[in-house]
C-alpha cells in the first residue's frame, strides 16, 4: 500500500530526525519531494549519518529537546504539519540503566509533550508514535508477541517505551476517542470535533548502514572490521528479530499514509521480520563475518566475551500478522540480503566513497 508519491509536498514533522533511523527516513522523504521538518537534539554520534547525507541543507532541521514543550509547540505552530512521526528517544538499554531519570523524561514526557502539540495544533491529521518490540512483558516465549499482549518492559528503556504506549492510548481515548472516551481503535473527534488518526508501531531490532551507536552489534562489527580486530560478542545466544532499517521506515510511512486517508487503519502494530529472520546474535555476527570477508578478502572473526553487563532479554519475537493482514505488507529484504547491504554501505564509508549515492541507491532498490 505504500506509495512514495503520496508524500510529495506533504508537510511532515519527524522527531529524532538526526538519529540513525530518522536520517534514513528524512533521505527517503526528501527523495519523495516532501516538505520535511525535523525536531531533535544534535546528532547523537560522531560521525553521524545525518551529517554525511547533508540533511541539514535538505530539510528544515530544528535543534530542540522533546522535553521542552514550549519550544516544540512553537515549532508545530510555525510549521503546521499534516503528518507527525515521533521517533525521538533515549534508545539504548545500557544507557537507561546508567541514566534512568533522563530515559523516562525523554521517552515518557517527550511523548506527553508531542501529543499535547498534536492536540493544540489543528493541522495534524496523522500521528505515529514509534516504540519498540521491548514494550512487552517478556516471558521468553518461543512464539511472537501480538499487539494485545501485556506491556511491561523490564529495563528502564523498555519500560519507558511501555509507558509511552500507555500515554498514547490515554490521549487517544481522552481527546480523540469520541464522547465515550473508550478506545475504539480509531482517533475520531476530540473536544473540538477534529479527526486525528493515531497509531503506534513496535519495531524489532533495526540494522543497516550508517549506524554508529555504542552498544549495538552491527556498529561494533563495522568498527572491528575497520580496525581488522576480532569482534567481541557479549551474548551470542540471545535471539532477536533483525530487520533492515528501511523495513520499519517504509512501514511507518505506509501506516501514516493509510490512516491519513482512512482512519480505520489507526491502530497498534508490530513491525518486524518473518520468523526465519529471528537470529541469535552469534549467528548474525557469523553472517557479517562471512559477507565481509567475501566482499573484502579480509579474514575477520568474532569471540564470545560476556562483560558482566546488566540484564537483557534472551529471547524475543514479534507476530506481525496484523500488519500483514490489514496492509498486505511483507518484509522485502531477509537478513542475508540486509547483511549484504550493510557490508556494501560500510565498505563504501570506510573507503571514503559517496555515501549519498550509496544510500539513495539502496532506497531505490528497496522501494522499486
Amino acid at each position: 500500500m505504500f506509495d512514495i508519491s503520496f508524500y510529495k509536498n506533504k508537510k511532515v514533522l519527524i522527531t529524532g530526525h538526526t538519529g540513525f533511523k530518522g536520517s534514513w527516513m528524512c533521505q527517503l522523504l526528501v527523495m519523495a519531494g516532501a516538505d520535511v521538518t525535523g525536531y531533535a537534539l544534535e546528532a547523537p554520534t560522531s560521525p553521524s549519518l545525518f551529517d554525511m547525507l547533508g540533511l541539514d541543507k535538505k530539510i528544515n532541521s530544528i535543534i530542540g529537546d522533546v522535553r521542552d514543550l514550549k519550544h516544540m509547540l512553537e515549532a508545530f505552530e510555525t510549521v503546521q504539519p499534516e503528518i507527525v512521526i515521533h521517533m525521538a528517544a533515549q534508545p539504548l538499554v545500557r544507557e537507561s540503566y546508567q541514566e534512568p531519570v533522563y530515559t523516562y523524561e525523554t521517552n515518557v514526557m517527550g511523548t506527553v509533550n508531542i501529543l499535547e502539540c498534536v492536540r493544540k495544533v489543528n493541522s495534524v491529521k496523522s500521528f505515529l508514535n514509534v516504540t519498540t518490540d521491548k514494550v512487552y512483558l517478556n516471558r521468553e516465549w518461543n512464539w511472537g508477541y501480538r499487539e494485545n499482549e501485556e506491556l511491561n518492559g523490564f529495563d528502564p528503556y523498555s519500560n519507558s517505551k511501555s509507558c509511552s504506549e500507555l500515554v498514547t492510548s490515554s490521549y487517544k481515548n481522552s481527546f480523540f476517542g469520541g464522547d465515550s472516551g473508550v478506545m475504539q481503535g480509531n482517533g475520531i473527534g476530540d473536544e473540538k470535533g477534529r479527526v486525528v488518526a493515531i497509531s503506534t508501531a513496535r519495531a524489532g531490532n533495526v540494522i543497516g548502514g550508517g549506524d554508529f551507536a555504542t552498544d549495538r552489534i552491527i556498529p561494533d562489527c563495522v568498527r572491528s572490521a575497520e580496525k581488522n580486530v576480532d569482534i567481541v560478542v557479549r551474548n551470542p545466544f540471545s535471539t532477536r528479530p533483525y530487520e533492515h532499517v528501511l523495513e520499519p521506515v517504509v512501514a511507518y510511512l505506509m501506516i501514516a499514509q493509510a490512516q491519513y486517508d482512512d482512519i480505520s487503519f489507526a491502530d497498534n502494530y508490530n513491525v518486524g521480520p518473518n520468523e526465519t529472520d529471528c537470529w541469535t546474535t552469534g549467528d548474525l555476527v557469523s553472517l557479517f563475518c562471512n559477507k565481509w570477508n567475501e566482499f573484502t578478502g579480509d579474514n575477520i572473526q568474532w569471540i564470545n566475551k560476556h562483560d558482566g553487563g546488566p540484564h537483557e532479554a534472551n529471547f524475543l519475537k514479534l507476530d506481525c500478522s496484523k500488519l500483514k493482514s490489514k496492509f498486505g505488507w511483507e518484509p522485502r529484504w531477509n537478513v542475508e540480503t540486509t547483511m549484504e547491504k550493510i557490508v556494501e554501505w560500510s565498505k563504501a564509508y570506510i573507503d571514503g566513497n559517496d555515501i549519498v549515492e550509496v544510500t539513495e541507491r539502496q532506497i531505490k532498490e528497496f522501494i522499486s
